[in-house]
């Protein structure tokens, strides 16, 4: 009875004797991930060793800060250039556009007269003439003590 024990384990087990063909044929198939790739593919694509690619994501995230902080200074500087111009009274109502940040400066220029044609009230105001404020000159100023030399 051990005898035919032995042989219906193996077939269970789905171990069957195989020929020097067939041996290559199940190592060619066993080789092959369901998407049909070869897992000598896989295995080049898992070499890399757990320090470089930590060191290779720390590079990309500085690169990323660093992206992050050159577009919080082209923004600072759209704003600063918009408010040099002094033609609108809040800078930031000209969207920022990197293209207004071309060397000529015509694309700035040309987005401020557009946006100012659009919207007039954004337009920066500045008093003109004598408003009554300020400095008038010392001909016929006012002079405490000469009004109260004059109640003496």
């Amino acid at each position: 009875m051990t005898e035919n024990t032995a042989p219906a384990d193996d077939a269970e087990a789905g171990q069957t004797e195989a020929g020097p063909d067939d041996a290559d044929q199940l190592d060619a198939e066993a080789g092959q991930t369901e998407a049909g790739h070869d897992d000598a593919d896989q295995d080049d694509a898992e070499t890399f060793p757990r320090s470089y690619v930590e060191r290779l994501r720390r590079e990309n995230k500085r690169y990323r800060d660093q992206a992050g902080r050159a577009d919080n200074y082209a923004q600072r500087l759209h704003a600063e250039l918009v408010r040099a111009t002094g033609r609108l009274a809040d800078p930031t109502d000209l969207p920022f556009d990197a293209e207004h940040l071309a060397d000529d400066g015509a694309a700035l220029t040309d987005a401020i007269d557009a946006l100012l044609d659009a919207k007039p009230h954004l337009a920066a105001r500045r008093p003109a003439g004598d408003i009554g404020q300020g400095h008038r000159g010392t001909a016929g100023g006012f002079s405490l003590l000469d009004t109260l030399k004059a109640r003496v």
